[in-house]
């Protein structure tokens, strides 16, 4: 698959900033039980220590703690739906970006700022203050083009890589089902 150049990008920013800002939708619950591999799930239950059930995010770890285990403060992964539809060009595509959550809503910093809460399902989240950027493997998947999209002052702004998180309330989060903020 050819990765879009900056040109395509740019074009397709119109319809990603028409996403709701409030009252959207959950449009693909995604999970990594181990490296390169995804399951994407119709259900997923959130967890206050292990975030999405059977993810690895704990297990992983992260560069960023003393323990060796996932960082407390990016327990899940959110892009919006509109942008991973341009990038990855076809839904079955969508995955291998390695969020755990599509959603068709509006993560930019100032809808949601650090400490919004949002409702996934029956869940309750609260996005963190820690950015997510694009990688290696982004680059790999989507091209270098897309990583400096979303990656630009603007893409960052929108956080069009998307968002950390943390559960604040266990639950469970459907596929289709709504996001809102508290």
């Amino acid at each position: 698959m050819q990765h879009l150049k900056t040109e395509q990008l740019i074009e397709g920013l119109e319809i990603i900033l028409q996403s709701p800002k409030d009252n959207g939708g959950v449009e693909m619950i995604v999970r990594r039980p181990k490296e390169n591999e995804r399951e994407v799930l119709d259900v997923g239950q959130l967890d206050l220590e292990l975030g999405l059930v059977g993810d690895n995010w704990k297990t992983r770890g992260s560069s960023r703690t003393n323990d060796g285990f996932g960082h407390p403060l990016m327990q899940l992964n959110l892009m919006n739906s509109r942008t991973i539809e341009l990038l990855a060009q076809t839904k079955v595509r969508w995955p291998l970006a390695g969020d755990q959550f599509f959603v068709d809503f509006d993560l930019s910093e100032e809808n949601i700022p650090p400490g919004t809460r949002l409702s996934l399902g029956t869940a309750i989240i609260e996005r963190t203050n820690i950015p997510h950027l694009g990688c290696k493997k982004f680059v790999e998947r989507f091209g270098m083009d897309a990583m400096k999209f979303v990656n630009s002052k603007q893409g960052k702004l929108l956080n069009l890589r998307g968002v950390n998180a943390k559960v604040i309330t266990p639950g469970v989060v459907k596929a289709n089902d709504r996001i809102k903020k508290l």
